[in-house]
């Protein structure tokens, strides 16, 4: 009787600790309707983009206790990114982030995960419309670019009326360059075309004195901007640039012409309110720069891709944050200038 006793016992204890196995294992690898941790993949178009960093850190942050995300660097190709992405969905992965190289690419992103009925939040790099429409498990965050091309055109224009002698010839006419990121980007092309609209829409006349893309980096603004200066010198009255780090390498050229020392000055204005831009206007180098708010773009997304893994229900009070058109999340920019720096950091 001991023995019967003691082998029903131990067989007790085994169908438990199977039991038990299974029930935790299938949760966290289903990651469907259960408490589990959805897996969620991020492809991230290059790690080395300081805005994209921010980025990246709050999906970490915020996945806590919602998510288990793999974040990896597309390296600014798609192909590499497609296959990135080929990988997530053969190992099940149960929702994707992408933040895509190229914008155009995301139509066939949504094919291939509409197929495995992985849900898709894409991120800051907005796909065409019409890709958008392709599944109703497709969601995009970001912020509007015309917005930030108009707040940056304010500061300018705030500055140009506020100094008098940021009229340097006294012709009445505001004579700018430009530093643009990648070309046919639409936050580029929209930042470029809303920032001097903004100042024609304030009532003064402008002149381009020069154009030219540096690609969002900063060695390449540097280089633009001492190219601008070689051939242009002192009619330049102000600088353009589609981010922070353009605008800083093109500060880094305007200090080795002897800007920013005595009363020799050039309104320079960026878009992010990056760590060093910040830094920049605190040290009165940089004159203005707009909040793209990787917190909140960062926040967002993970935390809608978590529900669309889970089967949750979307919406303003789940996500946290207002769905236009049932596919998207719009975090609004902020000016940001030296009176107001302190508080974004």
């Amino acid at each position: 009787m001991k023995k019967i006793g003691s082998a029903l016992l131990a067989a007790a204890l085994l169908g438990g600790v199977l039991a038990g196995c299974s029930a935790g294992g299938g949760g966290k690898e289903s990651g469907g309707n259960g408490a589990a941790e959805p897996k969620v993949g991020v492809a991230i178009y290059k790690f080395d983009d300081t805005f994209m960093t921010g980025v990246r850190n709050s999906i970490e942050k915020n996945a806590s206790g919602i998510a288990k995300v793999d974040i990896v660097d597309s390296q600014n190709s798609q192909p590499t990114q497609n296959d990135k992405i080929d990988l997530f969905l053969t190992k099940k992965t149960n929702a994707l982030i992408v933040n895509p190289v190229d914008r155009t690419a995301a139509g066939v992103i949504i094919d291939k995960a509409k197929a495995k009925e992985t849900p898709v939040v894409f991120l800051n790099r907005e796909p065409l419309p019409e890709d958008m429409k392709k599944w109703d498990k497709v969601y995009y965050v970001g912020a509007k670019a015309e917005e930030s091309g108009t707040l940056s055109g304010q500061i300018v224009v705030d500055y140009w009326k506020a100094n008098p002698k940021a009229d340097k010839n006294g012709d009445g006419v505001l004579q700018y360059v430009m530093l643009k990121g990648e070309p046919g980007h639409q936050d580029a092309e929209l930042r470029t075309q809303y920032s001097i609209q903004a100042v024609e829409d304030a009532g003064i006349k402008v002149e381009k004195v020069a154009e030219d893309t540096a690609m969002w980096d900063r060695v390449k603004g540097q280089e633009k901007m001492a190219a601008f200066l070689a051939a242009n010198g002192d009619k330049i009255e102000a600088v353009f640039a589609n981010n922070d780090d353009m605008a800083l390498g093109a500060i880094e050229a305007l200090k080795a012409a002897g800007y920013f020392t005595g009363d020799k000055y050039m309104p320079v204005v960026g878009v992010d309110a990056t760590a060093p831009a910040l830094q920049a206007l605190e040290q009165g180098t940089m004159l203005g720069t707009v909040l793209n708010d990787a917190e909140n773009q960062g926040k967002a997304a993970v935390t809608l891709a978590s529900l669309l893994a889970k089967g949750g229900e979307v919406n303003k009070d789940s996500v946290g944050f207002e769905i236009t058109d049932n596919q998207y999340v719009w975090i609004p920019y902020q000016k940001v200038t030296k009176e107001n720096a302190a508080q974004f950091k």
